[in-house]
């Protein structure tokens, strides 16, 4: 039995639960969705502040380097405020095509706002596109918010074309108590603080509480790894940077069945 057949009974979620923010895991998704859009407005900020200002100059490389070429047609799950699509449409330039997608109006509204890109809200569980429509598919530190790993990796299997590349960016919980205690300290203290000092907004500071809570409960990259393989993908690989977060990558190679 290969990795695709070796299906998962249920749902595989990126983290486990966290009932002390939504109450039930059927809750789950909707509290998410709401709070993306309450703290949109702030995002860009709060992400200039998680990266040092460096964010898309990084992501701009991550993508290069896992393969995105002039001309491709990409497509970015969980783009937020578009920061994976912006840089995807500087590389694959006026020949290619990119598309970001996002369940959150909010978050769609301010990437709009900011340079108008092809946006779709729907779920990175459900794409609502042809199979084999696109050349490479990215997504940037969301994959903590989607709700079930196989049929995330299972719908980017299936609308990427043989030989296209899968790019996955993500926290990852470090593994040594020192590096656990330094990121606990900047992710859960440090980053709400100075969020909340530079936004005055109590919904920017819970977004990122509860983003250091599913970095805290995220489930191994082997889980990750695992999923991606059963959704078909071969060469499926994670690159750790930093200790704190990682690069998974992968190409479809397979048929669809």
């Amino acid at each position: 039995m290969n990795a695709r057949e070796a299906r998962r009974e249920g749902p595989v979620p990126p983290h486990a639960s966290l009932l002390q923010y939504y109450g039930a895991d059927e809750a789950r998704a909707s509290y998410v969705e709401g709070l993306f859009d309450l703290a949109a407005p702030h995002y860009e900020r709060i992400n200039r502040i998680l990266s040092l200002g460096a964010g898309l100059a990084y992501r701009r490389r991550a993508l290069e380097q896992a393969g995105l070429r002039p001309g491709m047609r990409l497509l970015d799950i969980a783009t937020g405020t578009g920061l994976m699509l912006r840089p995807a449409a500087r590389i694959v330039g006026p020949t290619g095509l990119v598309v970001g997608l996002d369940p959150s109006l909010g978050m769609l509204r301010e990437s709009r706002s900011i340079e108008p890109l092809p946006l779709v809200q729907a779920r990175g569980e459900w794409l609502p596109f042809a199979s084999e429509h696109f050349d490479f598919v990215s997504l940037g530190y969301g994959l903590r918010h989607v709700s079930d790993l196989d049929a995330l990796f299972g719908e980017c299997f299936r609308v990427l074309r043989q030989g296209g590349r899968l790019l996955v960016l993500e926290f990852s919980r470090p593994r040594s108590r020192f590096n656990l205690t330094l990121s606990r300290f900047y992710l859960n203290r440090l980053v709400p603080f100075i969020t909340r000092l530079a936004t005055r907004d109590p919904g920017a500071e819970r977004l990122m509480r509860y983003c250091w809570d599913t970095v805290d409960r995220v489930v191994p990259a082997e889980v990750v790894l695992e999923s991606v393989q059963r959704a078909g993908f071969a060469d499926a690989v994670r690159k750790p940077v930093f200790g704190l977060f990682a690069e998974f990558s992968a190409t479809r190679t397979a048929t669809l069945p």
